[in-house]
């Protein structure tokens, strides 16, 4: 298995700090930094940052946003980073949710399905160097009836480009192993899993006439060392209002694509009750509803032993890069957190 992490470029933590844990992560052997779009500063611009400070570790956007910028926008941006980088980015798409499309940006949150599948067929287009002639239900390039005609990006793609989609939902995963080179997963419960994700994957898979192989699975989840039971205890107890967030607070009343995975893989009425309670305003109520199991299900937090024997379980569930959170209320914490995990992930599943 490889190691990868996922950073977001704002909130509190300085700059410098952000730049010297994405440094030191590749010291560390990390194989991926995946950096973070989400309501905060943008991917693109840290990563142009990082392809600078870096030698060896790919960079990827974790991701970038339908809708925030047309496909040939993302096409340009994704080659002028894998030019810049020496071929070491990878482009993660993600449809994100109306809160932040619609809230934020003002763009309606409409058919995300075809506009995914359009916008990774245009940037493959725009990618291959040819004239872009494009007509599909979302877009229409170039754009009829005007004078516009078929142009060509004045630059090349000097690598491949592999595209990785965030997907939750049973069609966005389909999409995924239709069309993707990787899948970027979260809230992933591998015991449930099979049904919950790799069934729409591979049917997927299947129509292009590929197999996992052809795959790359990319999961992720905070990892945290707990040096007994009753450190674990107050860890997992910690956790309870963030995943309640997850489950009540992200997307919409209606949308929200992680209540939808969680109700997929066992936990339907917490997840439904949970989202009810936090809607009404009640956070700790809907804390207290999340339970030990569900927080250990989706996490890699335990003693080093409770974390390798996870390991295990992912990688024999089909995990191939583990998206490792390393939990540290330093910049030294994290990166030693950082560093048992990456070390695991080898023990557990071979190099990367």
């Amino acid at each position: 298995m490889r190691t990868a992490t996922t950073i977001e470029a704002s909130g509190g933590e300085h700059w410098s700090q952000q730049r010297d844990f994405v440094v030191e992560a590749e010291k560390l052997g990390l194989d991926v930094c995946w950096v973070a779009e989400a309501w905060g500063s943008d991917a693109p611009s840290a990563l142009g940052y990082y392809a600078a400070l870096t030698d060896r570790m790919l960079l990827g956007s974790g991701i970038m946003q339908l809708g925030t910028r047309t496909p040939t926008a993302v096409a340009q941006t994704a080659i002028t980073l894998s030019n810049l980088s020496g071929g070491r980015f990878l482009l993660g798409l993600g449809a994100s949710g109306p809160q932040v499309i619609e809230g934020l940006h003002g763009v309606p949150f409409a058919r995300p399905l075809r506009r995914m599948r359009e916008t990774v067929e245009i940037v493959r287009q725009v990618a291959g160097g040819g004239r872009l002639s494009y007509s599909g239900t979302e877009f229409t390039l170039p754009l009829p009836g005007g004078e516009a005609v078929p142009m060509r990006l004045s630059m090349r793609a000097e690598h491949e480009i592999p595209v990785y989609l965030a997907a939750l939902s049973p069609a966005m995963l389909r999409l995924t192993g239709e069309v993707a080179d990787g899948w970027l997963g979260t809230s992933f419960v591998p015991e449930g899993a099979a049904g919950a994700y790799f069934a729409h994957l591979d049917e997927g898979l299947a129509r292009s006439g590929r197999t996992r192989a052809d795959l790359d699975v990319c999961q992720g989840a905070e990892v945290a060392f707990a040096p007994d039971e009753e450190a674990l205890g107050a860890m997992v107890a910690g956790r309870k209002k963030e995943l309640a967030f997850s489950l009540g607070g992200m997307g919409s009343a209606s949308t929200n694509f992680y209540n939808s995975a969680y109700s997929r893989q066992g936990w339907a009425e917490v997840a439904a009750e949970v989202r009810d309670r936090w809607q009404a305003g009640d956070r700790d109520g809907a804390a207290a509803l999340v339970t030990d199991e569900m927080v250990l299900g989706t996490t890699l937090i335990g003693t080093q032993a409770m974390v390798r024997e996870r390991l295990a379980v992912w990688r024999d569930a089909g995990v191939d890069t583990v998206r490792l959170y390393p939990a540290g209320e330093t910049l030294e914490d994290r990166l030693t957190t950082l560093g048992r995990a990456i070390e695991l992930v080898r023990d557990v599943g071979g190099p990367g």
